[in-house]
């Protein structure tokens, strides 16, 4: 498991799938996902069947957790490249009352941690609608920057959105967040 302050990152497990039924099919929580129509349970069982393999450098799900091991939500890093290392990371949480009490940066810097210490990614990418301001404010505290926009990209209650492309660089996040491996470094002599 990878800890944070206020949460763990666990594997996904096949009773994961409920929660991500429920929250699939709740459009509050679904609304920046891309999701328009309703999930069936098959369908999110399917999801959590194949998030259940086991996980490798190209896709890395986990569910997220509270300390006291409330399931609150799934994120992940996906079409990781050896080549350039850089991956596209996605996040959810799904419990609305958790939402706004800081879990969310818990479980990006968690996550950034592993993207940088242990894949030793260069880049992680992530797309977000413009409505979508809370989750911008948070990826820009984090030091994600605005790489550009696909406008109109998104139509959803009426009118369209543009989808925000952003990123940060291992220096970036090290710049903001400390230096990678600072902890487990030998002292010099």
């Amino acid at each position: 498991m990878l800890e944070g302050k206020l949460m763990r990152l666990r594997a996904v497990e096949p009773e994961d799938a409920e929660n991500a039924f429920r929250w699939m099919n709740d459009r509050e929580v679904s609304r920046g996902l891309m999701a328009r129509y309703p999930f069936s349970f098959e369908t999110e069982r399917e999801w959590v069947k194949n998030a259940v393999k086991p996980l490798d450098f190209g896709n890395v799900r986990f569910a997220i957790e509270t300390r006291d091991g409330v399931h609150i939500g799934i994120c992940g890093l996906h079409r990781a490249s050896a080549e350039n290392r850089h991956a596209e990371l996605g996040i959810m949480i799904g419990e609305k009352e958790y939402w706004g009490r800081g879990f969310g940066t818990d479980t990006m810097l968690t996550l950034l941690r592993f993207a940088f210490e242990q894949m030793n990614l260069h880049k992680v990418t992530l797309g977000v609608f413009e409505f979508n301001e809370r989750g911008l404010a948070m990826y820009t505290k984090l030091g994600f920057v605005e790489e550009g926009r696909f406008r109109d990209d998104l139509f959803q209650d009426g009118r369209y959105w543009d989808l925000v492309r952003m990123s940060i660089l291992r220096r970036e996040y090290e710049t903001v967040h400390g230096a990678i491996g600072a902890a487990a470094a030998p002292a010099a002599t």
